[in-house]
């Protein structure tokens, strides 16, 4: 069974810039596209980006569009999201899993908050 362990979080000031790591097990996973999901509370885990299994597509959530960067290096088993110019609407838990259809054992995820 896959697991997804994601890093990079932590404070930053708007305007400023993240990249957050996904590391995960599971070499079946390179045959899957795979996404960039956040969540705050009270609200539903959405998806924000995603990349095809060969890292040549990638879409957007349109909240993210222009600022967000996602890619992925198959042979490490490694997601990233590159951020940049941060907003504090940005602020969540983000998370890495399979997209379309994410898998049941989501990671831990990694904390991003975005304020002066």
């Amino acid at each position: 069974q896959a697991q997804f362990v994601e890093s990079g979080g932590g404070l930053v000031q708007p305007g400023g810039s993240l990249r957050l790591s996904c590391t995960y097990s599971g070499g079946v996973l390179k045959l899957f596209g795979m996404g960039w999901y956040r969540q705050t509370p009270g609200k539903e885990r959405a998806l924000v980006a995603r990349i095809s299994n060969g890292g040549i597509s990638t879409n957007y959530a349109d909240s993210v569009r222009g600022r967000f960067t996602i890619s992925r290096d198959v042979a490490k088993n490694t997601l990233y999201l590159q951020m940049n110019s941060l907003k504090p609407e940005d602020t969540a838990v983000y998370y890495c899993n399979v997209d379309p259809n994410p898998w049941k054992n989501w990671g831990q995820g990694t904390q991003v908050t975005v304020a002066s």
